[in-house]
């Protein structure tokens, strides 16, 4: 069977509040070993925590999303830094930048962007960032990040940028994650990106409950179907899905070290 890694999985979500034992079972059976649950504010960070502490199948990562950064009250940032040191917490984030949604002002996201990388760095943990219509300034922002404090540990996760993009994120040292939307008919484009993504800097994940894959697109996303965009990824790549998962399941241990590793039977 397979192994895999769902490197992003919002299992807080309220559509998951009714069966989410069973969402992990399912997970489980398709070879999910890892799952990160994601936080985007200091609620479901927090719950993320929770989470991983009652399911051995599950991580955290917490985070203040940018689309949220304009909710956070004073004492939010301090929760996330003690947060962060929690031993399930394998990352931070989701964090970055978006010019999609006007729900936060620009430079309050630049701010928070900047607090996240920082204490990516002071607890060697890498950073999770989102990114829609905003690639010229987060490349920007990381490339500042570089230039002082070396190559960026972290991901481009649900990666839907173009190509210069996606070269630029690998020259400052991410990995580039790729959900259900690269098995879409409409995005040509960006499975030719992703065939060029070396192998060792290649991640999956679901970003459940959203961007179902194909052949399930109209349900509900859930971790057991990052098999499905593996298996996209491996067949436009002209592999075997075996080798794939396996490379991609490589990549998220070592990005997010010990506290990741599989669990033992």
């Amino acid at each position: 069977m397979p192994r895999l890694i769902d490197t992003h999985a919002h299992l807080f979500d309220e559509r998951f509040q009714s069966d989410l034992p069973q969402v992990l079972e399912r997970a489980a059976a398709a070879g999910v070993e890892r799952i990160v649950a994601m936080g985007i504010d200091i609620a479901t960070s927090m719950a993320c925590v929770e989470l991983a502490a009652k399911y051995p199948i599950l991580v955290a990562s917490v985070g203040i999303q940018p689309n949220h950064v304009a909710e956070a009250h004073a004492d939010d940032w301090p929760k996330i830094e003690r947060l962060a040191t929690t031993p399930s917490v394998v990352a931070i984030g989701e964090t970055g930048l978006d010019r999609y949604r006007d729900r936060a002002p620009f430079a309050l996201q630049e701010e928070y962007f900047a607090r996240h990388l920082e204490l990516s760095r002071r607890l060697q943990k890498p950073v999770v960032i989102h990114c829609r219509e905003a690639e010229a300034d987060v490349v920007r922002m990381l490339k500042l990040d570089f230039d002082k404090n070396g190559p960026v540990s972290g991901i481009m996760h649900s990666f839907s940028g173009d190509a210069a993009t996606a070269k630029e994120c690998l020259a400052l040292g991410l990995h580039l994650s790729f959900a259900g939307m690269v098995t879409y008919k409409t995005a040509d484009a960006l499975r030719e990106i992703a065939r060029e993504v070396p192998l060792d800097k290649l991640l999956v994940e679901t970003d459940c409950p959203y961007l179902s894959p194909v052949p399930m697109r109209g349900k509900r996303n859930e971790p057991a179907f990052v098999f499905h965009t593996a298996n996209g990824l491996a067949q436009d790549r002209g592999i075997d899905v075996v080798e794939l998962c396996e490379r991609t399941t490589q990549n998220a241990l070592r990005l997010f070290g010990s506290s990741i590793a599989p669990m033992k039977n």
